[in-house]
């Protein structure tokens, strides 16, 4: 065994680990989250460490620049230990994703999320509690114990079929007795059945609590509700541990094809139980007190959680094992609230796109309105849907990660020290940074705002390609240029900040992906963007997305801004709806029935539109009249 002593900003941590280990799996081991967007692939570059002192075995890669290598920085997912070492994670390899948000951070997730339930359903949640007061048997009246408690429920609800386990069996008789006749129900909806999960002394009704979560490829939000009054008490959000396996969903089905089925499971419900222990301690109230669990997010995200097969999903014909997964214990796969809690999941529409976009239409009642309406969740797994109430049609246009700050050098997440607007005023680049420290990074839309400006200044051309002007800012490394956003002595990093050449180029294939699948979704309903009546932008990210900035780099069509509104995370305000109301729960398992799954390969000219849209704004410039660009950048 040889022992690794890793040094971070605040804190040493030690392990042992065998020989011939990898840095990168060492470090998981003990707990020390190191950015690894390829999955430990040593093609991403983000899992840059120093070692100090030690033996290690080092693979070849051409992710690291001549300048790092002399500094002793090497790749932690291709560094093999052969003895004692000693590490240095620098700041901009530590991925904060393991950790809690909080202060600036979860105030930033919460504002995503503070939209309230919808008001046009029918507030009945699918777990209610009921307190009852039997009336003592007699020789007239001896029913069961099992039938007197059900007599008494119907009195209450309408209740065609019940159901109890036998746990709540083997306690009730006691249990009645020795409380007098007073006891309090929970009921929990399962299908067209409603299950009697626990019985509990004396009146409980007003302590039932509720957990709506949204589990992104990236981040993960929770909401915890009071269900006796459908109030939402408190907000928390952290980032998706599975991204040690892989950034993208594709790398994680392969990491659990190869035997990584548990791991990705495990990971998930251990952020979801972290999400639950911060909201219940904060609000001071019981985890057993916390009767369910409703979780929405894409259909990879939902396999990984039920520890099923998933590897169907990135093959054609993309079948997924299941869609409308039915209601479980959340023990069952780990989730640590009641232990006879249930578990629900927003109902998925096909392989690539799942319960976030069903939460999406819920939230926004597109599927009660007769406007025509586009709604684009915009991310590492961009999702697309235009329709009305009378029909919907969706697409998946995988985009990568440079929305989410990935991908580039300077690149980092949504978090304190992240660039996360930019725009030029009176001919320099200003920019803000969230929490108002040093910038230690750049998150998406910053870059967004960042690559629209140098396009709008002259600095980078149609093409995406970085103009060699006379600037300070614009140099050469390496044969490659960057455009230099901060001196290294002014940022809160080992490192200017600066955005390449080839990051601009990523950036900008995302931004055709996203694009073109919404036009080729247009084009194959015979639809034009004038038919649009408006344009819903859904996600985390696109709360804070610069529409006329979007629009520049030609992310999203050329409508009128007025048209164009921002819907916050409909993801969870979806799985809120569905928890708080059975009919929602219904309504959402018939959207996602009702929606038509286009795949973008099966569009004849798919590639040409890609293409056609990997120029700024677009190689037609007459899809973005209100951009005002002329054919005088260049760049052909």
């Amino acid at each position: 065994m040889s022992t690794v002593n890793f040094s971070l900003l605040d804190e040493e941590i030690k392990t042992e680990v065998s020989k011939g280990t990898s840095l990168l799996d060492a470090a998981t081991s003990a707990g020390v989250q190191i950015n690894s967007i390829c999955g430990g692939e040593g093609i991403c570059g983000k899992c840059k460490v120093i070692v100090d002192s030690g033996e290690v075995g080092v693979a070849s890669t051409s992710t690291l620049s001549r300048e790092e290598i002399k500094k002793g920085y090497t790749l932690a997912c291709q560094t093999w230990i052969k003895g004692d070492l000693k590490v240095t994670v620098p700041p901009e390899s530590t991925a904060t994703k393991g950790k809690i948000l909080i202060d600036e951070d979860a105030q930033r997730f919460r504002a995503l999320t503070s939209d309230g339930v919808g008001s046009s359903v029918k507030y009945e949640p699918l777990i209610e509690k009921h307190y009852l007061e039997l009336p003592e048997p007699s020789l007239k009246d001896n029913l069961s114990d099992h039938r007197r408690i059900y007599r008494e429920l119907r009195r209450k609800k309408n209740i065609p079929i019940m159901q109890t386990g036998l746990k709540v069996f083997k306690r009730s008789s006691s249990l009645l007795r020795d409380n007098d006749w007073k006891v309090t129900a929970t009921l929990g909806r399962r299908g067209d059945t409603t299950e009697v999960i626990q019985l509990e002394g004396g009146d409980t009704a007003e302590t039932n609590y509720g957990v709506a979560v949204d589990i992104g490829t990236t981040t993960i939000v929770a909401h915890l509700l009071d269900l006796v009054t459908s109030e939402t008490l408190d907000a928390e959000a952290k980032y998706n541990s599975q991204m040690q396996y892989g950034e993208e969903v594709t790398r994680r089905i392969r990491h659990a094809e190869e035997d990584g089925r548990e791991d990705l499971q495990e990971t998930l419900a251990n952020d979801i139980n972290d999400l639950i222990y911060a909201l219940v301690d904060r609000s001071g109230i019981k985890l057993r007190d916390v009767t369910s669990v409703m979780c929405s997010g894409n259909t990879a995200m939902l396999h990984f959680l039920l520890g099923l097969e998933a590897s169907h999903i990135r093959k054609k014909p993309y079948v997924p094992n299941t869609t409308k997964p039915p209601p479980i214990r959340a023990a069952e796969v780990g989730i640590k609230v009641n232990p006879r809690g249930l578990l629900y999941f927003m109902p998925a529409i096909g392989g690539w796109v799942g319960g976030d976009v069903t939460s999406g239409v819920l939230s926004t009642a597109i599927h009660k309105s007769d406007q025509l309406s586009m709604l684009t969740d915009i991310g590492t797994n961009g999702e697309i849907l235009i329709g009305n109430e009378d029909w919907m049609m969706s697409c998946a246009a995988s985009a990568g990660p440079a929305f989410e700050g990935t991908g580039i050098r300077s690149g980092m997440r949504a978090s304190r020290g992240a660039v996360d607007k930019v725009e030029f005023v009176e001919g320099d680049l200003i920019y803000s940074v969230i929490g108002g420290t040093r910038p230690k990074g750049i998150c998406g839309s910053g870059l967004i705002d960042l690559v629209a400006s140098l396009f709008e200044g002259g600095f980078v051309n149609r093409s995406g390609q970085l103009v060699p002007v006379d600037s300070d800012r614009i140099e050469e490394e390496e044969g490659e240029l960057k455009f230099i956003l901060e001196e290294s002595s002014e940022t809160g990093r080992d490192g200017e900040l600066a955005v390449y050449q080839s990051e601009i180029k990523n950036l900008i294939n995302a931004k055709a992906a996203i694009y073109s699948g919404a036009r080729i979704l247009l084009k194959s309903l015979d639809l034009e963007l004038d038919d649009l009546d408006q344009l819903l932008i859904a996600g985390g990210f696109g709360s804070y997305l610069d529409s006329e900035k979007a629009k520049t780099l030609g992310l999203i069509p050329d409508i009128p801004s007025d048209r164009i509104k921002f819907v916050g995370n409909t993801s969870i305000i979806g799985a809120k709806m569905a928890l708080l109301s059975q009919q929602a729960y219904e309504e959402s398992r018939e959207i996602s029935e009702s929606v038509t799954y286009y795949d973008l390969i099966d569009y004849p000219n798919y590639f040409e539109e890609f293409t056609a849209a990997k120029f700024l704004p677009h190689t037609d410039l007459s899809q973005f009249n209100s951009v005002g660009i002329t054919d005088k950048s260049g760049g052909d």
